[in-house]
């Protein structure tokens, strides 16, 4: 695991994401949290960092349902965006709908999870999720776009 990545949450719900940093810490991940409020902000975010050459997110939990920006299209962006596309996404969102879940694996995502009612619930499906992409995967330590 490396600490120099930070991990990019993508969550406009205050009670969510602070369940999400929750979950971090009890998954024993001390990467910075990075928070965006949609999937816009996500997107300007991530080329920001690439402009400014600071580390990117170890990878990206993505609410697809925000106020302003709409996950969907920041996926789509990010999978358009040779910078970008290698970065992990991982969806965690109410949406169960099987259009979304079709619709963000085809364009990339890495993983796709409902988002619990029940507050223990979305602790431990996150803690998961943390921990599995922090301490169990091996990610790409330097960003390179991906040609064909």
């Amino acid at each position: 695991m490396s600490l120099t990545q930070p991990v990019m949450v993508v969550e406009d719900n205050d009670q969510d994401f602070e369940t999400a940093v929750e979950a971090m810490q009890r998954a024993g991940v001390q990467n910075q949290i990075l928070r965006a409020m949609s999937g816009t902000e996500c997107v300007n975010m991530l080329r920001e960092a690439c402009a400014g050459h600071t580390a990117l997110p170890a990878f990206v939990l993505m609410d697809l349902n925000t106020h302003s920006g709409d996950g969907r299209d920041a996926l789509r962006e990010m999978r358009k965006d040779g910078l970008l596309q290698a970065i992990a996404v991982v969806v965690l969102t109410t949406s169960s709908n099987p259009k979304d879940v079709d619709f963000c694996y085809d364009v990339g995502a890495r993983a796709y999870h409902i988002k619990p009612v029940n507050h223990a619930t979305h602790r431990a499906i996150l803690q998961t999720i943390f921990s599995y992409w922090m301490t169990s995967t091996l990610l790409p330590s330097q960003r390179k776009p991906i040609t064909p």
